[in-house]
């Protein structure tokens, strides 16, 4: 494979000479390379690489001065290499790379020093890969051969395979021997179809299916592994293969006319009438748009209404209601049950339900508002009997608003998508609890489980059953559960690795540009047993991509099935062909990745096997190798993945889901394959988008293979195709993108200059700004550039009007000038930009999938008020309730949420103080260079155990499985939470806020990405109030004096204190410190910390901070646009009955202690949970808890009943 690379394609002299020189690196990225030559130390060190911004071109890196130079070597018309040059200077022309190389060994040949020491390609050994399906398998499996492996053999799939020609003669002389009389026969007697010519026909496919599938299924290999010798038996077998197509539609005709030619007069008369009649006769099934599916019922919910210390005087105990949600009606009825039995009712149409809001403290509790007279309205908070009730509750009345909606397109969609691997044998007839979310973790509700969804993607691997028939088994389990006929829009096949994309009758016409790739990484990347397969398309006007994936399997290789996820993230032809600077995780809107990624678990297997029967998952998410990967963002940077709740869907023993099977006897000995989560659903989507996923599980009743199905639902946001309403905008009515400046910090050893280029679908064409005209460097491993407002052009969006604005986004690239290769990439939402004053934006770069900056800046989005109508979408009629008062509930600290807060980007201050990546680029780490951790940090910066900071000297050790919340909630200020069963997701979320587990919390928006969590308060934060953090305001940007980057030195060797040992989010263990990973996450604290120490700590309940003050993108920065509040009451009756409609927000206050710290002080904190399931979460209400009330929260010892009562009773009396 090596001696191919880079052969041209017309055959001739390799540009590489007889073999490649141990100095060509091949595609090695621009980062890898500087890390090279940054460990060979010495000047005049160089590499050669393949150019990644030029097909066909390579790069070549000299060191020189511990900076990196990079020329471009470009091949011209006759296929001769030079290197770049200056305008007007003649180039020197070489045949091939050895030949270019050879002359700058050479002194003075213009390049910044002479080529001295080459830097050697690092050849990693051949590693053993019989492990090739997962243990079972000695041998790479082949792809599919037969289309008949899904079904038993019968009298249809005969075991013996004669050769196809033979074959299929003998099926249509049988069917014209017999069969076709009985077609004949049902013609007469009023049939639209021949049931056994179709019958025969299928048999015909089935068999040359098979046979075309096993000659290109060889075609493939012999490509790949042979050489070009073998060109003359390739096209033999493709002659075979065009024999075999033609023979088949030879008797395909031959078949038809013998039917046709046996038939008398009449009875051909009548078959030719009834030919026509198909094509206009009623009796045909109406078209797939036309086709609805079966109407949703009536749905109840029992609930308790939520009511407060004022009302019980006059109404006594709180009262049950029935909600009943009459989707196809559009009617909610709210019905409560009064005295003798009799029942007091009132319906609500669609239109009168003005918004629903989700407590975030208590996930079972939502508020209704509605609309009971013009411009008023009435909030009524309910109790549901857990949290899964009550989000079915909400997708139902979303699906009815959505329904009854007069807007000609959805605002949003919900996705299913599966991942299996099948285990090579055939499916069992029915899977139909992996498409209805049954099973194990986080499910559906039985009220919303057959609501069918908009898109259902499926992806398999090791599936040996055909496209064609995999495809309509599909389609006919989703009819059958359905009574829809969902449209197949894209199926890809990697060998035995398969994606197919089903769709809506109803939404076909809404795809467009469907496109589709695969990329193999199997041995030598050249064949196809492991890789990837993806599909992309437009839904409307937002872009979607999923990748199906199969990675290596085994233990140990995890560095492998690292470089297979990132050869697949650079390989992957999906997406908008403009946008090939950005790798497919930047490309979409919103991109899926699913597969069998086959991270393993590193855990005695005892241990692990004793976690699993206790239920006991958070240990075992603590040593999986996918968290632990994406720790030390090795993998899928910035991805999200829902909560993982159900047991390790990988080995079990075939036909059980009781045993894992662990151990297996193979020639090369004893294999061991853990139980492990293997199979995997994450996401990642552009910001302030609306995601939400519903549900993340795997079956438990499907056995034929020894992995589980996954599955996982989500609710998404989409735009329509735009059509602006007022044309297109006059100059006067022209809306502008202008920035005010731009500051980036790259990680690179490169000091040349840089410019930035700007994509959007909203930009007639991409856009460039000048070089940057300021440019400083204290580490050599570093370099910060910016760009003043006269080097950024001015960027005209093709609308202006603000409803389309809002939902656009804009990709920016950091390109050289040397080699026109892009150093990092990044996405901004223009939604938070738009107003007439300048906002700040603050994120990441990353290339090639890993972290290789940062980059902020001043920007707005001037929209002319002519053009300045917008509507409230659907997902944001669905708010969250900041937990009603602004403050913390509930059993909670500051402490309890270390490790889990994620990261706020400048939320509440000055962004030049904030502590974060972003303005500390010391962050950003060689790896593997020696000492280069240490020379990277001053020793002033490093914690002394007799640190004044409490935080940096005592850090706790945060988890190691710690995760944040994936995009699923609309951002406010952080609230600390109280200690939830299971774990926090596993996600460094583009979010700026944490949600409650249990349940999952509507509109909600990708915040801007944030780099990292921050580091816990110190202690004393605790009792800090929320008065100005800050004494005063700083500039937007300080001088670099202000926010240095460490300059390089000697220095001792790194002494980590204890908060620097642990790591940064959740912490990575010592086995971050043994690859020498000290870049972001284990410098995080102290860096921080040590950078800004007069910085005071941040109150904990401070509220976020309100648009248009100069703090960059706020927490809680336009949810919606314009800005919306929970709608507050506006009436209030004297009425018992009226007296229910309050407003539970502002009746809730945070008292001197909540429920969950008084439980705490008590020694009782295990009813917490009871209680507030119950609705008492407030010290005043519960004032009013009666014994009976206690035992229904849970609280049955009679002892600490007495304690509870008493206490209550003690605290009424000092007030």
């Amino acid at each position: 494979v090596a001696s191919t690379v880079g052969s041209p394609a017309g055959g001739g002299v390799s540009p590489l000479g007889p073999a490649p020189p141990m100095w060509y690196h091949r595609d090695l990225s621009r980062a890898a390379a500087e890390e090279l030559l940054a460990r060979a130390g010495r000047d005049g060190s160089f590499l050669v690489r393949d150019s990644e911004s030029v097909n066909g071109a390579y790069a070549l890196c000299v060191l020189f001065q511990k900076h990196v130079h990079t020329y471009r070597i470009l091949p011209d018309d006759e296929g001769f290499l030079a290197v770049q040059t200056s305008q007007g200077v003649q180039p020197k022309r070489f045949k091939t790379l050895p030949e270019l190389v050879s002359l700058y060994l050479q002194p003075s040949q213009g390049l910044v020093t002479t080529l001295l020491y080459p830097v050697d390609r690092e050849e990693t050994a051949v590693s053993d890969d019989r492990d090739y399906s997962d243990g079972e398998d000695e041998k790479p499996p082949l792809p599919p051969r037969s289309a008949s492996t899904s079904t038993p053999p019968g009298p249809d799939t005969p075991t013996d395979s004669p050769p196809a020609a033979n074959g299929l003669s003998t099926i249509s002389h049988e069917y014209l021997k017999g069969s076709y009389a009985l077609d004949l026969e049902a013609v007469k007697q009023g049939a639209c179809s021949l049931p056994h010519l179709n019958k025969t026909l299928v048999a015909s496919c089935k068999r040359l299916n098979g046979e075309v599938d096993k000659v290109l299924s060889g075609l493939e290999i012999l490509s790949k592994v042979f050489d070009q010798q073998s060109a003359f038996m390739v096209s033999k077998m493709i002659q075979q293969v065009r024999i075999f197509a033609f023979l088949y539609i030879c008797i395909y005709i031959y078949v038809c006319l013998c039917v046709y030619t046996q038939l008398d007069g009449k009875q051909a008369e009548a078959l030719k009438a009834l030919q026509d009649m198909s094509l206009s006769s009623p009796c045909s099934p109406p078209p797939l748009s036309m086709r609805h599916s079966k109407a949703i019922p009536v749905q109840a919910f029992e609930v308790k209404l939520d009511v407060y210390l004022a009302e019980l005087t006059k109404i006594g105990k709180s009262q049950k209601y029935t909600l009943s949600v009459d989707v196809e009606g559009g009617r909610l009825v709210v019905m409560k049950k009064v005295k003798d039995n009799q029942e007091d009712w009132t319906t609500f149409t669609h239109d009168k339900i003005r918004q629903l809001i989700k407590s975030q403290r208590v996930q079972n509790k939502l508020g209704i508002v509605f609309e009971k007279e013009k411009d008023k309205s009435q909030r009524k908070d309910f109790i549901f009997a857990s949290a899964k009730k009550r989000e079915a509750f909400c997708q139902l009345l979303q699906l009815m608003k959505n329904k009854h909606s007069n807007q000609d397109e959805p605002d949003m969609i919900s996705i299913f998508i599966g991942s299996w691997n099948m285990g090579s044998v055939p499916s069992p007839k029915s899977v139909a609890s992996w498409v209805l979310c049954r099973g194990l973790g986080k499910t559906l509700d039985e009220m919303t489980v057959t609501i069918p969804h908009d898109l259902y993607v499926f992806g398999t691997q090791e599936n040996s059953v055909c496209d064609r028939e995999w495809v309509e088994s599909l389609r006919a389990m989703l009819k059958e559960q359905t009574e829809l006929d969902y449209k197949s829009i894209a199926v890809q096949t990697l060998w035995n690795i398969k994606i197919a994309v089903l769709v809506k009758p109803e939404h076909e016409n809404r795809i467009s540009h469907v496109g589709m790739s695969s990329v193999k990484t199997g041995i030598a990347n050249t064949l196809g047993n492991k890789g990837a397969v993806g599909v992309s398309f437009m839904f409307n006007g937002t872009s979607f991509g999923f990748v199906n994936c199969h990675l290596t399997s085994g233990n140990e290789k995890i560095a492998r099935r690292n470089q297979n996820y990132l050869d697949i993230l650079r390989l992957l032809s999906l997406g908008d062909k403009q946008l090939s600077s950005f790798d497919i995780s930047l490309r979409f809107t919103h991109l899926f990745w699913l597969g069998d990624l086959n991270y393993r678990l590193d855990m005695d297997i005892q241990e692990i096997l004793n976690y699993i029967n206790r239920k006991e998952f958070e240990p075992l998410l603590k040593v999986d190798q996918l968290n632990l990967e994406r720790e030390k963002n090795k993998v899928f940077l910035r991805f999200a993945e829902e909560e993982i709740s159900f047991p390790p869907t990988y080995r079990y023993e075939r036909g059980s889901r009781d045993t894992y099977v662990w151990q297996k006897q193979k020639a090369t000995g004893m294999r061991t394959n853990v139980p492990s989560w293997c199979d995997r659903i994450l996401w990642k989507s552009y910001p302030e988008t609306h995601i939400v996923c519903n549900s993340y599980g795997c079956t438990d009743d499907i056995v034929t293979s020894d992995h589980s199905p996954v599955f996982a639902t989500f609710e998404v946001g989409v735009t329509s195709q735009f059509v602006s309403k007022k044309g297109l905008p006059k100059s006067s009515e022209q809306a502008y993108i202008e920035f005010e400046s731009i500051e980036a910090i790259v990680k690179t050893a490169s000091r040349t200059k840089f410019f930035i280029e700007f994509y959007s679908t909203c930009l007639e064409e991409f856009k460039k700004s000048y070089e940057n005209d300021s440019q400083s460097s204290d580490n050599v491993n570093f370099l910060r550039v910016g760009w003043s407002n006269k080097q950024l052009t001015t960027l005209k969006p093709l609308l202006s009007e603000i409803e389309y604005l809002q939902d656009q986004h804009l990709l920016l690239t950091v390109k050289s000038l040397d080699g026109y290769e892009s150093y990092g990439e990044c996405v901004l939402a223009l939604k938070s930009m738009i107003g007439s004053t300048a906002q700040q934006f603050h994120t990441y770069l990353s290339h090639r999938g890993e972290e290789t900056g940062n980059i902020r800046g001043s920007m707005r989005v001037r929209v002319p008020s002519e053009r300045m109508g917008t509507r409230e979408r659907l997902y944001e009629w669905i708010s969250v309730d900041k937990d009603e008062t602004g403050g913390p509930k509930g059993k909670s600290t500051m402490m309890s949420r270390v490790g889990h807060e994620p990261k706020q980007d400048t939320a509440d201050g000055d962004p030049s103080i904030c502590k974060n990546s972003y303005n500390n680029p010391a962050y950003y780490i060689l790896e593997g260079v020696p000492n280069q951790s240490a020379a990277a940090i001053s020793p002033e910066l490093l914690p002394s155990p007799t640190s004044t900071n409490p935080q940096a000297a005592k850090a706790p050790p945060p988890s190691a499985g710690a995760r944040t919340k994936p995009p699923c909630a609309t951002s406010a200020a952080p609230h600390p939470r109280r200690p939830m069963t299971g774990h926090p997701v596993r996600a460094i979320s583009e979010e700026g806020s944490s949600e409650d587990d249990g349940g999952t919390v509507g509109s909600t928006l990708n915040r801007p990405p944030p780099d990292f969590p921050p580091p816990p308060l110190p202690k004393g934060a605790l009792e800090m109030v929320a008065e100005a953090p800050f004494s005063k305001p700083r500039p937007l940007y300080p001088d670099l004096a202000e926010v240095r980057i460490p300059a390089t030195g000697p220095v001792a060797p790194l002494a980590l204190g204890e908060g620097f040992r642990r790591g940064g989010v959740g912490g990575v263990g010592a086995g971050a410190l043994d690859d020498q990973s000290c870049s972001v996450l284990q410098m995080a604290k102290t860096l921080s910390e040590s950078e800004f120490p007069g910085q005071p700590p941040r109150a904990p309940s401070a509220p976020p901070p309100l648009r248009g003050q100069p703090m960059g993108l706020g927490l809680d920065a336009c949810r919606t646009f314009p800005p919306r509040n929970p709608i507050p009451e506006s009436i209030a009756e004297d009425m018992p009955e009226e007296a229910l409609w309050g407003s539970s927000s502002s009746s809730l206050s945070v008292g001197e202690s909540s429920v969950g710290e008084w439980l705490q002080r008590l020694g009782l904190e295990r009813y917490e949970q009871g209680l507030l399931h119950n609705g008492w979460d407030d010290l005043e209400f519960l004032s009013d808890i009666t014994e009976e009330d206690l035992e229904e929260a849970g609280v049955l010892d009679p002892a600490h009943k007495r304690i509870l009562l008493e206490s209550l009773r003690q605290q009424q009396q000092q007030k």
